[in-house]
């Protein structure tokens, strides 16, 4: 990676992966605390038995480059579907990660989601790791890293835990700041918690690589399935072919009012660079859709990483268990909410950029 600006981390920098606590300019995927009612109708077409499905999927796997072991193990029963594992990759990872300057660690993973899970019609709840992949590491999208409106060059912005300022920064999408990600777009934190930002490309298979299968990569903390890159061109048909999933977020067509300067920061710097705009893409708000996919033929709702923003959905269109309703299991986040208009879909449908029944 190229050299950081003054002031601004380098590669290998420790970041909070957590959004800041107070206001923020408004973009990005929905946000705001949110009460349960508020979050929309469940719509019960959505609504899927995933019990069967890699219930049993177990990874150890001895990672040589980290001198640990990837260990990983899944189970179904009484209505959820638990992980256990220690957060340790089963691919090969940056080498910044190996040594004693910024070294990835174990750290205990044991987490519920629901075996039936249904979406809902608001536009999702906005939650910090919203899914985790099968070989047990987190996805955590979000960064701590912020600037304020009022500066007048980038080494005033900072990517420190505890961060103020009014605009949230992107871990990828944008080369100002280096958060010392590696090819798989993941970093550590502070504890040594490796997680992805962004596609995970050393857990994909050749043939997802080349455009030729879809690949199951993890569960979303509500229960439904999590894809890599690719879905099928006709959402009810399986043997329809594979194309890359295009997000439905856009670059603002003016920057939002006392943004710092876009010559000083470009556009894609900030999460509020982007507003979502439904119908421009293939997936909601929530980088999901409903569409078959090679485990439910039938069709299923379920979520993308992406090679552009959001990178992985920042919210959830069904109901996590309280356990992974925040990072480190402390509680509920804030929460999303439905649109003015009502949100995607309408009750017992489903989400509105999603085929009709």
């Amino acid at each position: 990676q190229s050299e950081a600006p003054p002031g601004v981390p380098s590669e290998g920098a420790l970041s909070e992966c957590a959004p800041p606590e107070g206001d923020r300019p408004e973009g990005g995927p929905p946000e705001g605390e949110r009460p349960e009612e508020e979050l929309g109708e469940p719509i019960v077409s959505t609504e899927i038995d995933t019990t069967g499905i890699l219930c049993d999927f177990n990874n150890s796997t001895v990672n040589e480059q980290l001198a640990l072991t990837s260990e990983a193990q899944w189970s179904c029963e009484d209505g959820q579907r638990r992980l256990v594992a220690n957060g340790v990759p089963n691919h090969s990872t940056g080498e910044q990660f190996v040594g004693e300057r910024n070294p990835i660690m174990t750290n205990e993973v044991n987490v519920v989601m629901p075996l039936n899970p249904v979406a809902r019609t608001g536009t999702g709840r906005q939650i910090i790791v919203p899914a985790f992949a099968l070989n047990g590491v987190k996805f955590n999208p979000g960064t701590g890293g912020r600037c304020a409106s009022d500066i007048t060059d980038v080494s005033e912005c900072s990517l420190r835990p505890g961060s103020t300022g009014e605009w949230t920064m992107e871990a990828l999408g944008q080369s100002t700041f280096d958060f010392g990600e590696d090819a798989n777009h993941a970093h550590v934190q502070r504890e040594g918690e490796y997680h992805y930002h962004g596609v995970p490309e050393g857990m994909l298979s050749e043939e997802n690589m080349a455009g030729e299968a879809m690949q199951l990569i993890g569960w979303a903390v509500d229960g439904f399935p999590l894809y890599a890159r690719f879905g099928h061109s006709d959402a009810d048909a399986g043997t329809s072919d594979l194309r890359i999933m295009e997000p439905s977020y856009q670059l603002k067509a003016t920057p939002a009012p006392n943004r710092p300067s876009v010559e000083l920061l470009p556009m894609g710097t900030f999460s509020q660079d982007y507003e979502y705009i439904e119908g421009s893409g293939d997936l909601d708000e929530c980088n999901g859709r409903f569409a078959v996919t090679p485990e439910f033929p039938q069709g299923v709702y379920h979520y993308y990483t992406t090679d552009v923003y959001p990178f992985v959905q920042r919210c959830v269109k069904g109901t996590p268990d309280p356990s992974t309703r925040s990072g480190r299991g402390g509680g509920p986040r804030p929460g999303g909410g439905p649109r003015p208009d009502g949100g995607p879909g309408s009750p017992g449908g489903r989400p509105s950029n999603n085929p009709p029944n």
